[in-house]
């Protein structure tokens, strides 16, 4: 380990488990303070046990702006400045035009976008110069991937706040990008798959590198995103997907 990120703070939501939790482990090898949030506080605090090196979770919900308030106030007392965001909360769930009701709606952009852009915003009064934000966003954003039309539309909004952004902080010397993952071994993919056993051998059949991404794959990226190794690099997608979205 390099220590790229000695005694920089970084604020990671969803880090309960999944990208979250990997990238939240390898920022804290890297010399990274660690905040991470999730909903739930038995796995909150078995993750921070987990990613060791002094992390802090922060029990809260990205959808309630209140909860996310609290995340940096912590921060604040403790080091008054944020140097790393990475806005991972975030759900996943398939539904064909004619299955979308209001609470499916609510329930996927409530996460998916609301909670990011507040997560955003609430952070910025830490930031300093140099500092960098990371979204997860998706392969499906840019693509019109069958039954999963909210889903899609909510990475591809993540997408276009990244687009946005990049002009609005550039005064600001913030760098915003998008990691976007194809398929991951997590969880939450997991069960899905289990639903659907056929759907994990066709997406596997899609993807170049014959696989799913596991999750260290995507925290490495966001990792170099967050890094000074990508300081001209802003507004950018990166794909993590084993190719899927560049064949």
């Amino acid at each position: 380990m390099t220590r790229r990120f000695e005694n920089k703070v970084v604020a990671i939501t969803g880090g309960s488990d999944g990208i979250g939790l990997a990238t939240a482990k390898l920022f804290a090898l890297e010399g990274a303070r660690v905040y991470i949030t999730g909903r739930r506080q038995e796995p909150l605090a078995e993750a921070v046990k987990e990613i060791g090196h002094g992390a802090v979770g922060v029990q809260g919900d990205v959808t309630n702006s209140a909860d996310v308030a609290r995340l940096y106030e912590r921060i604040q007392r403790d080091h008054q400045k944020v140097d790393v965001v990475f806005a991972n909360a975030g759900i996943y769930e398939a539904a064909p035009l004619d299955a979308i009701d209001d609470a499916r709606f609510d329930a996927t952009f409530n996460v998916n976008v609301k909670g990011m852009v507040f997560t955003v915003q609430k952070a910025l009064p830490l930031m300093a110069a140099g500092s960098a934000v990371v979204l997860n966003g998706s392969v499906a954003g840019g693509k019109g991937l069958p039954g999963q039309s909210l889903y899609n539309a909510s990475k591809a909004a993540v997408r276009s706040f990244a687009r946005s952004w990049t002009n609005d902080l550039k005064e600001r010397g913030i760098r915003v990008n998008v990691v976007s993952p194809g398929g991951t071994e997590t969880r939450m993919i997991r069960s899905y798959l289990e639903s659907q056993p056929e759907v994990e051998e066709e997406l596997s059949k899609s993807v170049p590198l014959g696989r799913l991404g596991e999750p260290n794959e995507v925290a490495w990226a966001v990792l170099f995103l967050a890094s000074s190794e990508s300081s001209f690099v802003a507004g950018h997608e990166l794909f993590v997907d084993g190719g899927f979205a560049a064949v």
